[in-house]
């Protein structure tokens, strides 16, 4: 018999709360059967299997963080927007770190394309319109930015930047001042190999 009050929302949340505890890559259906002293078949009637149950949480977790970009962005243009964006993905990754790992969770098709992904994209390409950028320019800006947000945060989560000076907070801001710099001054196009080879 299936426990009153169960569904997949709240198994959801559940299983969002357990990854913040212990890990994205911990959260399976028996682990969150054990967390509600049920039987694993209890919950099959709400989630599929583990992998439904990570692609929920990875759903949640894009809208999540799209909420609070969109909320951020709010009436801000240029380097605030940019810094507004940039500190929603870090102090998410700070507050929920199994959720921010959940939301880079490779997706199946049908699931992307009804995920919160293509607002994080909409996001990033309305700081870009502060920047004078065109295609495809844009989208290398687009691909760049995601980059280094990811990057830096996966390696000061990972405890890299915890033993040496300058702080961690000092790094970002600096980082931040670069990236608008070079959006504000983003370089040409690359001329092409038959360009070169006349110039040379």
């Amino acid at each position: 018999m299936v426990r009153a009050g169960l569904t997949p929302e709240r198994l959801t949340r559940a299983g969002a709360e357990m990854a913040d505890e212990v890990g994205f890559d911990q959260v399976t259906v028996s682990a969150l059967a054990r967390r509600f002293d049920v039987k694993v078949a209890s919950l099959y009637s709400h989630v599929r299997n583990s992998h439904d149950l990570k692609t929920r949480i990875a759903l949640l977790a894009l809208e999540e963080l799209a909420d609070r970009g969109s909320a951020a962005l709010a009436g801000r243009s240029g380097k605030d927007a940019l810094t507004a964006l940039a500190d929603v993905y870090r102090d998410y990754a700070h507050e929920h770190p199994g959720r921010y790992e959940a939301a880079r969770f490779r997706l199946a098709p049908e699931a992307a394309a009804a995920s919160a992904g293509a607002r994080h994209s909409r996001m990033t390409r309305a700081v870009l319109r502060g920047y004078d950028l065109t295609e495809p320019d844009q989208t290398h800006a687009v691909r760049l930015l995601g980059s280094v947000f990811q990057g830096y945060v996966s390696l000061e989560q990972a405890g890299g930047f915890s033993h040496s000076a300058p702080d961690s907070q000092e790094s970002w801001s600096r980082i931040l001042d670069a990236l608008d710099a070079l959006l504000r001054n983003w370089p040409g196009p690359d001329p092409s190999p038959t360009t070169r080879r006349n110039a040379g």
